[in-house]
C-alpha cells in the first residue's frame, strides 16, 4: 500500500505557518522577504524554464502534465514524503508559488499539479489561498409592455 501524504497549495503571500509546512515549487526564489522559513524545495514539482514561456493555459497544462508523468508519481511522492518527514509529518506539505488565483484569468502550475495528483492518486489537494471571486449576477431587467 502506498503511503498517503497530506498536500495543499497556496501562494507565498497568503501562506500562514498554521497551514502546514511551506515548500517552494517555483523555479525562482521569492523576491520578497518571507515571514516564515521554507521547509523544503520540491524540485520534482517545479516546472522548467522553457515551460514558463508557454502562455496558453491548455498548452502549458498538457506539457506540465507530461513532465510530471516523466518524473513519476512514486518519485514525486518520495520527495514530498521526505520533506514532510524532515518537518512535521502530520502537517500538510503546502506547495507554494507566486500566482494569486483570486485575480480573474490567473492560473498556475500548482493548480495543474493538484489536478494531476488527484487524477493519478485519488488524493485531493486543497487550495488554501484565495480563489477567484465570482462575478456578481446581472441585475434583472425590467421590460415595459
Amino acid at each position: 500500500m502506498t503511503e498517503q501524504i497530506k498536500l495543499a497549495t497556496c501562494t507565498y503571500q497568503e501562506f500562514a505557518p498554521d497551514m502546514g509546512t511551506p515548500v517552494r515549487t517555483t523555479v525562482g526564489h521569492p523576491r520578497f522577504p518571507l515571514s516564515y522559513q521554507l521547509g523544503g524545495i520540491a524540485r520534482s514539482v517545479m516546472p522548467t524554464r522553457p515551460l514558463l514561456r508557454i502562455e496558453v493555459e491548455d498548452a502549458y497544462e498538457f506539457s506540465y502534465r507530461r513532465l510530471l508523468a516523466e518524473r513519476g508519481v512514486d518519485a514525486i511522492r518520495a520527495e514530498l514524503t521526505a520533506i514532510a518527514g524532515a518537518n512535521d509529518l502530520d502537517a500538510p506539505v503546502v506547495l507554494l508559488c507566486f500566482d494569486k488565483l483570486s485575480k480573474p484569468g490567473n492560473w498556475c502550475h500548482r493548480t495543474h499539479f493538484a489536478k494531476w495528483w488527484t487524477d493519478q492518486t485519488g488524493e485531493e489537494v486543497p487550495e488554501l489561498g484565495s480563489m477567484p471571486i465570482a462575478a456578481p449576477p446581472a441585475p434583472p431587467t425590467l421590460f415595459e409592455f
